[in-house]
């Protein structure tokens, strides 16, 4: 469990990160593209779906979806009903 809580403080992390230096121009699609690997590199496959922020170059609305902890919120109901089972 200690784990689903790291996961998700770093998820809250970069999606803090997302909404404040990842709304420049220009450096949020760098930042979009690293996240959206660290993101598959945490989750596996789950975490290809940040990749959908890289279709926002103006980073308008991206910012505002906190996509990464969207992601870590199911991971951790996934497994907890894996666990259930």
């Amino acid at each position: 469990m200690n784990s689903d809580i790291a996961k998700l403080l770093l998820a809250i992390t970069l999606d803090i990160l997302d909404f404040t230096i990842g709304r420049m121009l220009g450096a949020g699609t760098i930042i979009d593209l690293i996240f959206g690997v660290i993101a598959v590199i945490v989750w596996g496959p789950a975490g290809l779906i940040a990749f959908w922020e890289l279709l926002d170059p103006s980073e308008q609305v991206d910012g505002f979806v906190p996509t990464m902890t969207i992601i870590a919120i199911s991971q951790m109901g996934k497994k907890k009903k894996v666990e259930d089972e």
